[in-house]
């Protein structure tokens, strides 16, 4: 189940805010009835994998207390933080990137004429590498001290499990979410509540009313055979998929800030104008802030972080970002595109930066808009042979107009809106309008007014999904 379906929208969401609201302001009441939400929110999607969840968290619950238990023994700790990150790290492998290896085993071996492994194809459980990476956070801030573990187990699932964050982020850190799973319903109040139904609305009108549309138009182009198209036609596709990722990732997020908040709770934000940036280091501080996160605390600090050498440096930023690669999908296009950007993050260090910054902010957004927009390419288009063939046609200059493709109608629309909210925050002064509409406290009108809008938009969402059989979610799959 995805927030921008039928069946959340019109049945779920409706019945979860009625029931959740209507029950007694009692914390425990309202925690069950969460992770019970949550647990047929995950079941719905994935009914097979609800009882993988469910037995490791319980087995990681198990673990990291004895972390916590064995604090002063600094080698018993160390076991048990292993076991617990062998076991996250483990089932990650084996449902993700198992098929990948023994497929690329298979390439190797078949140089030397050995026989082929042969595997059924493993299903991937829903947002696996989302709630890795938390259990993962759980277990290491409790190593180091940040956070004493949760008492109760059922609070740990809920952290876990929570339905606004499950599928797709923001990857939240345990020490963020532990103490407001204990006051939430403090934060209960009529402005925390109108404001999360807000940024939910205005999430899912991203999703509904400009990414699917921009998909539509980059399936359309990105699924045919790059022989077939111009240079004109491959760029509409990129700058379609573009558009698409963010306001279909973005706009999830903003949903499940918004449901959280309707909720008392506070997640992080995830993502903060991305396109705006000036280069690929900066797009990095705005594009999925959460994993970014993640990976600076978890990965790049432990090794060594900026406090080493420059070339020691050079090669942290590409193991992270080959690791970022392949977290995203177990294919070697996604590898590439970590390797992209890892490499224009190692260029940011040596000169790129005092470069950018000399020729001005303007220039340097579409600099680095222009690279951006390549990465998303390799992104999208895992065969790699056609992904050879479609960067070889954007920049042959082919105009032949054998290889146009028409665009539609919504497209033609939807492009110019997509670009303005996508660089707003280049426009003076526009953060005020958006802090305004999501951090502000409102005044009566202010209430009735985001109220009215924030209905009409849900119920326009609503129609365009309930009339549309497109209705695709990138990340889910991740």
């Amino acid at each position: 189940m995805v927030f921008s379906s039928s069946i959340f929208l019109v049945v779920f969401l409706p019945l979860f805010l009625v029931i959740y609201n209507l029950l007694p302001k009692v914390l425990n009441l309202k925690n069950i009835f969460i992770l019970l939400s949550s647990i047929l929110f995950y079941s719905w999607g994935g009914p097979k994998f609800i009882f993988v969840i469910l037995g490791v968290t319980l087995l990681d619950f198990i673990l990291v207390g004895q972390v916590y238990k064995h604090r002063d023994n600094k080698k018993q700790k160390l076991v048990f933080l292993c076991m617990s990150l062998a076991l996250n790290l483990g089932l990650l492998f084996y449902f993700k990137y198992f098929n990948f290896f023994i497929d690329n085993l298979n390439a190797l071996t078949s140089v030397f004429g050995a026989n082929t492994i042969i595997v059924g194809k493993i299903l991937l459980p829903i947002g696996i590498s989302f709630y890795t990476f938390e259990s993962i956070t759980y277990a290491v801030d409790v190593y180091r001290g940040v956070h004493a573990p949760l008492k109760n187990f059922w609070e740990y699932q809920l952290y876990i499990i929570y339905f606004p964050k499950l599928i797709a982020g923001p990857i939240v850190r345990y020490h963020h979410i532990s103490d407001q799973i204990q006051n939430h319903i403090e934060h209960e109040t009529v402005n925390n509540k109108l404001q999360g139904f807000t940024q939910f609305c205005v999430g899912l009108s991203k999703k509904v009313l400009i990414a699917n549309v921009m998909g539509s138009q980059a399936d359309a182009i990105m699924n045919m055979d790059p022989a077939q198209l111009n240079t004109a036609a491959t760029w509409i596709g990129a700058i379609a998929y573009t558009f698409q990722i963010y306001f279909d990732f973005s706009g999830y997020s903003d949903m499940a800030i918004g449901l959280g908040k309707m909720m008392g709770f506070f997640l992080p934000e995830n993502f903060n104008n991305p396109y705006v940036s000036g280069s690929i280091t900066e797009f990095w501080r705005r594009w999925h802030m959460t994993l970014g996160a993640w990976m600076k605390n978890y990965l790049y600090i432990p090794l060594g972080g900026n406090r080493v050498s420059a070339s020691r440096l050079y090669l942290n930023l590409a193991i992270v970002f080959l690791a970022s690669g392949l977290w995203h999908g177990a294919s070697w296009n996604f590898v590439i595109w970590g390797a992209f950007h890892g490499l224009f993050l190692i260029l940011d260090r040596m000169f790129l930066l005092k470069v950018l910054d000399k020729i001005g902010r303007i220039p340097s957004v579409i600099i680095t808009f222009f690279i951006v927009v390549v990465g998303w390419v390799i992104f999208r288009i895992e065969d790699i042979h056609k992904l050879g063939l479609y960067l070889h046609k954007m920049f042959a200059f082919d105009f032949d107009p054998h290889g146009s493709i028409a665009t539609n109608n919504d497209f033609d629309y939807l492009v110019y809106v997509a670009a303005f909210f996508s660089f707003f925050m280049l426009i003076p002064k526009s953060g005020l309008v958006h802090d305004k509409i999501f951090y502000a406290n409102y005044n009566k009108a202010q209430l009735i007014g985001f109220s009215v809008v924030a209905c009409a938009l849900y119920f326009v969402c609503l129609m365009y999904v309930s009339g549309s059989a497109y209705n695709p979610f990138i990340y889910f799959k991740f």
